[in-house]
């Protein structure tokens, strides 16, 4: 995990930040204008979470950015994009141009995620069961207010509860979970080739024997670091057609099913527990991919009818 914290009213000091965290270029500030930046990045593998708080007079820059898909929203100011053919107004959540750009900034509060457009990619090509895939975003704003608050939940809980707990992230599964709760959460909210794709119907296959496979995989592979394309390959079937085929028989997901699965692992490995040793409700979670140990509480108590806490202690 990278962090990025700077605090100058320095201007070129300034400049060298903005252009290493989102590749400004050609920056350029009004003459004798003041100048203030507070500026906080912290990053994972394929993802960084950027905050940007810029006071000073009007600036502009030119961005390259044809390899990051960036998410943003104005939480004070204003900030413009513009190319040849459009201006883009920026009062909610939206999607930056994947393409190089001009901007102009006055006085901005600025939060940012920035994603790797080639993982993003692959994530995607995962999800559609496709190997051939091109991801193309053909719109710069949420689907629908719906959608809108959806990103941002699935933000506040990704910049919060996940990136903000050093200890979860300090494993590589609960990271890669997290990245994947939150890409899947883009490729959703905004108008794309996927979303496109997506929308194709499915294989017509018989659902209960592939269902079968793809719980005897996951429950063999629980502990492992599995998403849904590994999945439905032992399932032997695209992961979409193996979502459809858990809603006919399951009436969930697969992805639901997974957290069920490796919950009533975590109530085992918590009846088995040793307090007295050291062992705890927050590194059972953890253990077990639950990065949040509110959320785990709840959806544990929506199970088993008490707190995980007075399960530990029995």
């Amino acid at each position: 995990m990278q962090r990025i914290r700077v605090a100058t009213d320095d201007p070129d000091q300034g400049i060298g930040v903005l252009e290493r965290v989102y590749a400004l270029r050609q920056i350029r500030l009004a003459e004798n204008s003041s100048f203030s930046l507070r500026q906080t990045a912290l990053s994972i593998e394929h993802i960084s979470c950027e905050r940007a708080r810029l006071t000073g007079a009007p600036t502009a820059a030119l961005i390259d950015a044809t390899d990051i898909v960036r998410v943003g929203q104005v939480l004070g100011g204003r900030l413009t994009f513009t190319d040849a053919t459009e201006a883009v107004p920026t009062p909610a959540p939206f999607l930056f141009p994947v393409r190089p750009y001009a901007c102009r900034w006055d006085e901005v509060d600025l939060q940012t995620v920035s994603m790797d457009l080639g993982a993003l990619q692959v994530h995607a090509a995962g999800l559609l069961g496709v190997e051939d895939f091109r991801l193309r975003f053909t719109g710069s704003a949420p689907l629908s207010p719906a959608m809108a608050r959806y990103w941002t939940d699935t933000l506040t809980h990704f910049t919060r509860d996940q990136l903000g707990n050093g200890e979860a992230m300090a494993s590589p599964f609960a990271r890669n979970e997290a990245y994947r709760s939150l890409a899947t959460a883009l490729l959703h909210t905004f108008p794309s080739t996927f979303l496109d794709r997506n929308a194709e119907p499915v294989e017509d296959r018989p659902a209960a024997p592939a269902v079968r496979r793809a719980v005897a995989f996951m429950e063999e592979h629980l502990a492992e670091d599995v998403d849904l394309p590994r999945i439905a390959a032992a399932a032997r079937m695209s992961p979409r057609g193996l979502q459809a085929a858990f809603r006919r028989e399951l009436g969930t997901t697969p992805s639901a099913h997974l957290r069920t699965l490796r919950l009533q692992a975590a109530h085992a490995d918590l009846l088995a527990a040793d307090p007295a040793g050291g062992d705890t409700v927050q590194e059972i979670a953890t253990r077990w991919g639950f990065t949040h140990t509110g959320r785990f509480a709840g959806a544990y108590r929506a199970r088993y009818g008490q707190n995980p806490t007075a399960t530990l202690r029995t």
